[in-house]
């Protein structure tokens, strides 16, 4: 379970409802009584349940009814139906909207890449890079992990990643392996992963580092390359990133790594949902 602080919760709706719902004040039906059944057009899988459902308890809607976060929902099938008064009711009805289109689009694209990787290596796992739009990681997490995949990681403060413009700081790649060890004794409670291309992994491999990112490395290559370090040091793990999505995530799980680091689920396009809304 993801948890949302309350103040991120009142932040998605105050977006949209500044001070007065203006039309439902003007038309004089705030306070009537009316239901919403959200539905989706396409078959997905869902994401965004649970912060519908805070938003609803929020503005003080009944939830009648709900499917849960990850299951497979056909076309035409409701997701969530909820009771309240018309002012709530238009006060959830977009916000959650773009919830539902947005995270759910994610969860399905990426439950595509992870059977897809599964199907062809069910030990390697697909992986969401941080490289997302910037104020929604927490929603996007959401989604990902929703979908079956792991956050890659979630930013600067968990696990070591070094990449060749850190090298530049220290003097070069060379000058980084040799001070290797010195750095894994300031991570003991970390693990220390590097991005390298094919040479610079094979030093990696005999150096001990915890993990490889191999990057931009084409799948026919990358297939005996993963056998190579694999025997160089059986206990490296080992990630594939650069270009994978889910096309071509089978091909690059077969080829023997532990994970896909990727960024494709973020670019999902949103699902055609919907809403119907009746006076009671």
């Amino acid at each position: 379970m993801q948890y949302f602080p309350d103040a991120r919760i009142d932040h998605f709706l105050i977006e949209d409802l500044p001070y007065i719902d203006l039309t439902c004040h003007v038309l004089g039906i705030s306070d009537e009584p009316g239901e919403m059944e959200y539905f989706t057009r396409e078959s997905c899988v869902l994401a965004g349940v649970a912060v519908a459902r805070r938003m609803m308890d929020k503005l003080g809607c009944t939830v009648e009814s709900a499917r849960a976060d990850g299951d497979r929902i056909a076309a035409g099938e409701s997701c969530l139906g909820v009771r309240g008064t018309a002012e709530q009711l238009h006060a959830a009805w977009k916000v959650c909207l773009n919830v539902f289109d947005h995270l759910s689009a994610v969860a399905t694209k990426t439950r595509a890449m992870v059977d897809a990787a599964h199907a062809a290596n069910p030990r390697c796992e697909v992986l969401t890079t941080r490289k997302s739009m910037t104020g929604v990681k927490d929603l996007l997490t959401h989604a990902v992990t929703v979908g079956g995949a792991y956050p890659h990681r979630l930013g600067l403060s968990e696990t070591l990643i070094v990449f060749d413009h850190h090298y530049d700081y220290l003097g070069g790649f060379d000058a980084f392996v040799e001070r290797l060890p010195e750095f894994k004794a300031r991570c003991i409670e970390k693990k220390l992963f590097v991005e390298a291309n094919a040479e610079q992994a094979r030093v990696l491999a005999r150096a001990g580092v915890d993990g490889i990112q191999l990057d931009k490395i084409p799948v026919d290559e990358l297939a005996p390359l993963v056998k190579e370090l694999r025997e160089i040091n059986p206990r490296t793990t080992l990630i594939a990133t650069g270009g994978i999505n889910p096309q071509n995530a089978a091909a690059y799980a077969a080829t023997g790594v532990d994970g896909l680091a990727t960024t494709a689920p973020f670019s999902a396009k949103p699902l055609d949902m919907s809403v119907r809304m009746r006076p009671l």
